[in-house]
């Protein structure tokens, strides 16, 4: 007898599209073209230059979804391309709802898992001029300095399965979204983010789908991001872990190479604030590309 079909959670039977509302920050590293190539399948053309693509993270609170409310970190491995347009591909999801992370796996494809968010507020002190600096007293060299207190918010992200859990990042930045201090919340902006999923055990076909984003958009200081645990990371025997059928290897290889995302350098972050979301249901795609042209493993 054919195994039951699991039920979509409550919250998720009204759509697609699936809404989201609420604040992110959305943030561009600079990531090693073979530190992507091991999520990244064979059959897509990563977009790289100088041995670097563009990956990072978007990570994101939501107080309204399908789900309700919960947090969000998507650790983008980095660009692909699919003409006309180019896609990310999203290296591990990090979610702390089980309805949410069920979701991810079993409708849109993506490598989701549960973790805690454990957050933060802490204020740290530093030095901030009394006059500025092209002023007569600091060309003198007696510009006197006073502590100033900057608001961090800190982020410790753990993932859970069963009773173990792992540590896998901690994420700090200035709370200067705060409207409290900041009045200019920057423009209101509409834009699609399209992006593939897919290869996964839940769903082998390649996916791709398209989240169209309302919000206001404005640039802010990069987050910090740190795992003081992390050490040299090995590589699995063929080189790629995105693939079905893919064992407790292969997704500890994942996670620690997920982290190396995390730790390249950031270019730049935005902040979206007032947040609306339509999430579309995926479709399974044909790569332009040909397979035995792009046969990419990492080095």
């Amino acid at each position: 007898m054919a195994p039951e079909k699991e039920e979509p959670c409550a919250g998720y039977r009204h759509g697609p599209p699936w809404v989201f509302k609420g604040s992110a920050l959305y943030q561009l590293h600079l990531v090693k073209a073979s530190t992507a190539r091991a999520f990244v399948p064979r059959g897509l053309r990563l977009v790289e230059a100088f041995g670097y693509t563009l990956g990072g993270m978007f990570l994101a609170r939501y107080h309204d979804s399908p789900a309700g409310a919960f947090d969000e970190l998507v650790v983008i491995a980095g660009i692909v391309w699919n003409p006309p347009t180019s896609c990310a591909w999203a290296a591990r999801v990090l979610v702390n709802s089980v309805e949410a992370c069920r979701h991810g796996r079993k409708e849109v494809g993506l490598p989701s898992h549960v973790a805690t968010f454990s957050k933060t507020e802490a204020s740290a002190l530093g030095n901030k001029p009394l006059v500025e600096s092209n002023s007569f007293l600091s060309v003198l060299g007696i510009g006197s300095t006073v502590p100033k207190q900057e608001s961090r918010r800190e982020i410790e992200i753990c993932e859970t399965k069963g009773s173990s859990t792992k540590h896998l990042c901690n994420i700090s930045m200035p709370l200067t979204g705060s409207h409290r201090h900041h009045k200019w919340m920057g423009p209101a902006i509409r834009m699609s983010l399209p992006s593939f999923s897919g290869q996964t055990e839940d769903h082998p076909d390649l996916l791709k789908y398209s989240c169209q984003v309302e919000c206001r958009v404005r640039p802010v200081k990069p987050a910090r991001i740190w795992n003081p645990t992390t050490t040299e990371l090995q590589e699995c025997s063929d080189g790629k872990i995105n693939s079905a059928g893919s064992n407790t290897l292969a997704d500890s290889y994942a996670q620690s190479q997920s982290i190396s995302v995390l730790l390249s350098k950031p270019i730049f972050a935005l902040e979206f604030s007032s947040l609306r979301m339509h999430v579309d249901a995926p479709k399974i795609v044909v790569p332009h590309c040909k397979k035995e042209e792009v046969g990419y493993s990492s080095t």
